[in-house]
């Protein structure tokens, strides 16, 4: 059997129809420079994207949810998750996604997700799940893995078959799980008929990789982030504390090789990443004058935003309107993918095949 569609099945598997867009984001904590730079800018570029490559032409081809069922494998307290959930939703929609425009929506509203998971793990081979770095990377290291973390792979892909999704942006470290998705589909397409749409991956510009405050990637678990809605004064605390080296101050430098430049040009113009570019390379200045260029156009950049989202913590029956209008959505496209699966594999009774032609 092979495990992936051959071209001409893979072909015959794509609906007549705009491509969709679909990705998700955990809410394992506030959303920090690295989320927005590395995903969330990207979902709100797509929103407005014309291309060829990405025509979206309706609110419904854009698909957005927060997942708070993959979040259980690492959150463990309720109150918290539910609380992260909601504050997740209020920054994404700050941030500038549109519900107007796209589907957004929390993942556990839609349970039509968890059922097609079964359909897939009933065709996931055990090896597949083994090879995947998630699950693999954690009994290296010796640490405790779930089967929640073992089977994250399949819930995945039941998340991107269930809305027919055609583009799924991801990072690198996330383009394995986008081919485990295509080999479950192709897998189920063989077995029963072509059910499924098989999703690309559109990776994340390769400059979408942010530097934390200690040079590292900027990451939760590296305790390394400057958060997009903290309060400005511990920004700038943080912000003054960056690491940096010991070149004197007459020294010319390379701004590519520093970690400092890099966050000063994620959010400055252009004439001003210009000019702190020729900054550095002419030398004669002190660390502590970009750490305060760094503060101002932070505070600049994300202005429009900080009064977004207070506008909206001030309305809070405003989300769970936005979240309950997604899940409908969501649940409406869900239920009938799942309904076609089912129909496929034999689980829908007195109804004929419902495979596509």
């Amino acid at each position: 059997m092979p495990s992936k569609a051959s071209p001409a099945t893979e072909a015959s598997a794509k609906p007549a129809r705009p491509a969709r867009v679909l990705s998700g984001i955990q809410p394992t904590g506030r959303f920090h420079w690295g989320n927005y730079f590395g995903a969330i800018r990207q979902y709100i570029e797509l929103q407005a994207d014309t291309s060829s490559a990405v025509p979206l032409q309706a609110d419904r081809e854009a698909f957005y949810f927060i997942a708070d069922l993959h979040a259980l494998t690492t959150v463990r307290d309720p109150e918290r998750l539910r609380g992260l959930v909601h504050a997740a939703a209020v920054d994404l929609v700050a941030l500038g996604l549109d519900p107007n425009r796209a589907t957004l929506f929390v993942q556990s509203d839609v349970p039509e997700v968890a059922e097609l998971m079964w359909l897939l793990m009933s065709v996931a081979p055990m090896g597949l799940l083994e090879r995947c770095h998630a699950y693999k990377d954690k009994k290296l290291r010796g640490l405790p893995a779930d089967a929640g973390l073992f089977t994250y792979p399949v819930l995945m892909s039941a998340d991107i078959l269930a809305y027919d999704a055609t583009i799924v942006p991801v990072g690198e470290d996330q383009v394995q799980h986008i081919e485990v998705c295509r080999d479950l589909a192709g897998t189920f397409n063989h077995l029963y008929g072509e059910v499924f749409t098989l999703p690309q991956a559109r990776l994340v510009e390769s400059g979408a990789r942010v530097p934390g405050i200690d040079g590292q990637k900027m990451s939760k678990s590296y305790e390394n982030t400057l958060d997009v809605f903290e309060d400005l004064s511990a920004q700038k605390k943080k912000i003054m504390r960056i690491t940096t080296d010991s070149r004197p101050m007459e020294e010319p430098k390379d701004p590519a090789d520093d970690h400092l430049f890099a966050l000063h040009a994620l959010v400055a113009s252009e004439p001003d990443r210009q000019e702190m570019a020729e900054l550095y390379r002419r030398g004669g200045f002190g660390y502590g004058h970009v750490k305060k260029a760094l503060v101002e156009a932070a505070a600049h950049f994300f202005a429009e935003a900080r009064n977004r989202r207070a506008a909206l913590e001030a309305d809070p029956g405003c989300i769970e309107v936005i979240l309950a209008n997604g899940a409908v959505r969501a649940r409406k496209q869900a239920a009938e993918v799942l309904a076609r699966a089912r129909q496929a594999c034999g689980l829908a009774r007195g109804t004929s095949a419902g495979r596509r032609s």
